[in-house]
């Protein structure tokens, strides 16, 4: 097991029995809230994921906004989370509900991701392109539907390859004062699905 250091956070770079590296599976958290019942979420998912695979999450915290008069050459930052996409086997997306719609950043985001590396290049595919990519919520009483629903259409849009299984969570009341989501069995098994799904 080969060890890395990122940001002073130790992750291992996971290796199978037979010594091949294993599969990584980028986690992208689509609030930015220390606390965020989105990112409570991803925990559980990472457990359940356990030593199937490598996990890391993506920071893009400081990806500035995206604007044609910066885009080329592209910004250190951008140039950072377009390797950490590529060398991603999957995505998984765990979001918030903005409005009926996903949160500015996250679009923000996806716009970079969407752009060709090269000037005016849009035949040569993306970082995101056929890129495997699940996708999870927890807000409202909607459950995050409508910005899922979105959400599917806009990566779809850009070429991303959307698993149709999804887990929706609607934060029960007593969460929104402790800071703590606490998911039931039925939800722990839709993301253990999900999980299997992009395992494949």
């Amino acid at each position: 097991m080969i060890f890395i250091s990122i940001k002073n956070t130790i992750f291992a770079t996971k290796q199978s029995n037979d010594g091949m590296n294993m599969k990584k599976i980028l986690f992208i958290i689509g609030s930015l809230r220390a606390k965020s019942f989105n990112r409570q979420m991803a925990e559980v998912a990472k457990e359940i994921i356990g030593n199937q695979a490598e996990v890391q999450e993506l920071d893009y915290s400081r990806l500035p906004w995206v604007n044609q008069d910066i885009e080329q050459p592209e910004p250190a930052e951008v140039a950072r989370i377009r390797k950490a996409i590529t060398e991603a086997d999957a995505l998984w997306i765990f979001t918030p509900e903005y409005n009926f719609s996903y949160p500015g950043h996250l679009k923000n985001l996806l716009d970079w991701l969407s752009r060709p590396v090269k000037p005016l290049d849009y035949e040569t595919p993306t970082c995101i392109n056929g890129k495997r990519v699940a996708l999870s919520g927890a807000g409202g009483k909607l459950a995050t539907a409508k910005c899922r629903e979105k959400l599917s259409e806009l990566l779809s849009f850009i070429r991303a390859d959307v698993l149709p299984e999804q887990t929706g969570v609607a934060v029960p009341p007593e969460a929104w004062t402790t800071d703590v989501l606490t998911l039931t069995d039925e939800q722990k098994a839709q993301l253990k699905l999900q999980a299997e799904k992009l395992l494949q």
